[in-house]
């Protein structure tokens, strides 16, 4: 092992892009993570999976992991090669990265002792990826199999909210084989639901993020395609209604004593778009307010609700927290998000900046906090 990776310094694999729709989303995290990672205290390997599923050695580039004339960057643009694929190993007793191409002899690239994952999505922040970790025995930022799978699924983190009585809006989910086998039938179950919550709606992919497919339905001529949008994304669709008032956010993070709540954000109306939708958040890059115009009741009680869903899905490291202050003064979740974006744009990093935790520190517990957890039940 050479001088320029000090067997001291933990080798942090950062993990990014994948197979889902918020691929890019993925790089411009990566991208920002990559610039906060201090140097002087680990190395660095950073890992991309293209599109497809390949997992490639990539340049440690950030500068190239960011959006340019409105062009969202990929993996396939930073992979070092077009054939070549890095493999971890699933045996605990092993952290021995491989990569390979065809017709060279395997390289090792050496020992990891942590992955940052910064998948967004299906693939990746969803359990699976965490799930191929737990196998490896290599221990990893964020939360686990089971946090991560309820984390992506909106259906399933609403019961598991409702269970343990913290406030979710009216929703309907429509499951594939509904629409593909009954489609009138589902459609009347939307349209029930409207009836009784009223229009319009939002149509959502179950679970997907970074507000990819979503449509806000004003009545029925609109709906068909707003599923068909959202199936484009996931065969399970979530509908909700519009709930009125403000957009609230607040990080979690995991303490040596436990998880805390930051100061809240606010994610203020967007006047050149129809709701807070993927070209406001990326594209056209809305202001959030941080910290929230909130009274200290109001701070104190999302903060107390964002750690009780944290605790509720049973998360680590890590979490988003999205709320609706509606305008009779109650807090209703909306979402969380198990590995929110690290953009330089994304408010978990900003409202944790206003917390008194800097990117850099942020970064670093994080790592911290992820190489002295275990793998395995725990």
């Amino acid at each position: 092992m050479s001088s320029e990776t000090s067997p001291h310094k933990p080798r942090v694999a950062v993990v990014f892009g994948g197979r889902s729709s918020e691929h890019a989303i993925s790089v411009l995290t990566a991208g920002a993570v990559l610039r906060a990672i201090d140097r002087d205290k680990y190395d660095v390997l950073p890992i991309g999976i293209t599109t497809d599923g390949r997992w490639a050695l990539t340049a440690d580039d950030p500068e190239r992991m960011a959006i340019a004339d409105r062009r969202l960057p990929s993996v396939a643009e930073l992979a070092e090669s077009t054939e070549g694929g890095v493999v971890l190993p699933v045996d605990p007793t092993n952290r021995e990265v491989v990569y390979s191409e065809p017709g060279s002899v395997p390289k090792a690239l050496g020992e990891v002792d942590v992955v940052f994952p910064v998948l967004h999505g299906p693939y990746g922040e969803d359990g699976t990826l965490q799930g191929l970790l737990e196998l490896s025995g290599v221990p990893y930022v964020g939360s686990g199999v089971l946090a991560s799978a309820v984390g992506q699924d909106k259906d399933y983190m609403k019961r598991v909210f409702a269970s343990f009585g913290l406030p979710v809006g009216p929703y309907e989910v429509i499951r594939p084989r509904e629409w593909e086998n009954d489609p009138a039938a589902a459609r009347r179950k939307i349209v029930d639901f409207a009836g009784e919550h009223g229009w319009p709606l939002f149509v959502k992919p179950a679970r997907a993020g970074s507000s990819m497919g979503i449509t806000k339905v004003d009545d029925l001529a609109g709906l068909d395609e707003a599923v068909e949008e959202a199936r484009r994304h996931d065969p399970k669709i979530i509908v909700e209604s519009l709930l009125s008032g403000r957009e609230i956010e607040c990080g979690v993070l995991e303490f040596e004593d436990g998880p805390r709540a930051s100061v809240p954000a606010e994610i203020p109306p967007v006047t050149a778009h129809d709701f807070y939708d993927f070209e406001a958040k990326y594209i056209d890059s809305a202001d959030g307010i941080v910290p929230a115009p909130l009274t200290a009741e109001q701070t104190a009680e999302v903060q107390e609700l964002a750690v009780a869903a944290f605790e509720a899905a049973s998360c680590e490291g890590l979490v988003r927290a999205d709320f609706f202050l509606q305008d009779n003064g109650e807090f209703v979740i909306n979402e969380i998000n198990t590995l929110p974006g690290f953009t330089p744009i994304s408010m978990y990093p900003r409202m944790w900046q206003e917390s008194g935790v800097s990117y850099p520190e942020l970064i670093d517990r994080l790592l911290r906090a992820a190489l002295e957890r275990s793998t395995g039940l725990r």
